[in-house]
């Protein structure tokens, strides 16, 4: 099928990623999958949406998923486009599971998890996750990703996102070159530079999907709704290093404008 006849982001989706940061696209997966998905969260942590007495913690982590379900979740066919005219064609790996799961309960209780940040793309090995890095040519890691798996509304804990801060954080990187720069270091003074930012929510019916620039400033936050939230954070993998010879896809148009760089 010629390319410009597949299904895939419009033009006016692919700049507001650009400008924005993150474009959402609903129905990026069934709702019959999320449901499969859903159950076998469910099963995982030994609870049951029927019995809501028991959901007495804010939130519980599942690590990872690969079972087909998941799988199919994370690759279908509209998936796979956007993948390609984010980041470039073939430049990605496609993914093989989904994870992590943070499983969102009403709840009066802090979270204990909801902190502004930017999830760090190397050096992941160090047992002081401060110390994991990201450089601005954002090494490992080819978007950031937020699946949707069930029903998402204001209260139902949807996660922040500062609208227009991953060209903020690619300024900041840029002085640090290929070594980049720790969580520690650019969670100074609690991001203060993008605090300006437009705070948007990461709301929708299940089989919504955000795809985000790698340097969003997002944060969790508690759940104030009635129905548990079930939603996968995953990276997008990039295949290899962004080269320069290659053409510039928008998550490097986006750091390239935010440095001030020839596009």
């Amino acid at each position: 099928m010629p390319k410009s006849k597949r299904a895939g982001l419009t033009p006016g989706q692919v700049q507001t990623f650009i400008d924005d940061g993150f474009v959402k696209i609903e129905n990026a997966f069934s709702t019959d999958l999320a449901k499969q998905c859903r159950d076998e969260l469910w099963a995982d942590i030994g609870l049951s949406p029927d019995q809501p007495e028991r959901w007495t913690r804010p939130v519980i982590r599942v690590g990872s998923k690969a079972s087909p379900p998941f799988i199919e979740a994370a690759n279908t066919p509209l998936l796979r486009e956007a993948y390609d005219q984010l980041v470039g064609d073939g430049r990605w790996l496609a993914p093989m599971g989904l994870g992590t799961f943070p499983i969102r309960f009403p709840s009066t209780d802090s979270p204990g998890d909801d902190g502004w940040h930017v999830d760090m793309s190397f050096g992941t090995a160090n047992a002081d996750f401060m110390e994991w890095r990201a450089n601005v040519k954002s090494s490992g890691r080819a978007l950031l990703m937020l699946f949707l798996f069930s029903d998402v509304g204001d209260d139902d804990a949807p996660t922040r996102i500062r609208s227009g801060s991953h060209a903020i954080i690619a300024r900041e990187l840029l002085p640090h070159g290929e070594a980049g720069a720790t969580l520690r270091q650019l969670a100074a003074e609690d991001w203060a530079s993008t605090k300006d930012c437009a705070i948007e929510l990461a709301t929708g019916a299940a089989g919504t999907v955000y795809l985000c620039h790698p340097f969003l400033v997002h944060a969790a936050q508690p759940h104030r709704g009635t129905e548990p939230r079930f939603m996968a954070q995953p990276p997008l993998l990039p295949k290899s290093e962004f080269y320069p010879a290659l053409p510039p896809s928008p998550v490097q148009i986006a750091i390239r404008r935010a440095c001030g760089l020839t596009v």
